[in-house]
């Protein structure tokens, strides 16, 4: 089984102003190293245009939601590149350019080798944790008896990063 994991968030400006600048311009920068990481299994891809990542996949038509969607080889590999990576530098800036969100915006689950998880699919997950909670079907961090650098970080407090 790998890791499959979702992240939401609604940016506090379009793609295209100044204030989400930094976030925008890093993205191919970010990914580029995430598709590079030992481990790296898969990541849903936007358009193909630079400097865009997979922001044109809209949440509910609202064009400043975007998301994450990648699959992992394990626990170990996707906390290694979320932590110990330029990654951790552009996660402790969200708050420059997301708005916070008064639900869980992050979700993961164990998918079959091979397979590619859908955003349909991935918020399904993502709003089944909302409802019931972290279980086997979708869950975070604090689920996870492997994942220990998100605790290290600062993220015990949030249930689900």
């Amino acid at each position: 089984m790998h890791l499959a994991e979702l992240n939401v968030g609604r940016l506090i400006a379009p793609t295209d102003d100044p204030r989400v600048a930094d976030f925008m311009n890093a993205l191919d920068r970010v990914n580029g190293l995430g598709k590079r990481m030992p481990g790296f299994v898969w990541m849903m891809e936007g358009s193909g245009e630079p400097g865009m990542g997979n922001t044109e996949a809209k949440i509910g038509g609202d064009p400043q939601y975007v998301s994450n969607l990648t699959v992992w080889e394990s626990v170990e590999t996707l906390e290694h590149f979320v932590w110990n990576t330029v990654h951790r530098q552009f996660y402790e800036r969200r708050a420059e350019w997301f708005e916070v969100l008064g639900e869980m915006h992050f979700v993961m689950w164990w998918v079959p080798a091979g397979h590619k998880p859908t955003l349909d699919e991935a918020l399904a997950r993502l709003e089944y944790l909302r409802a019931h909670g972290d279980s086997d079907h979708a869950f975070g961090w604090k689920y996870l008896k492997d994942a220990r650098l998100w605790r290290d970080h600062g993220c015990s407090h949030v249930a689900a990063e």
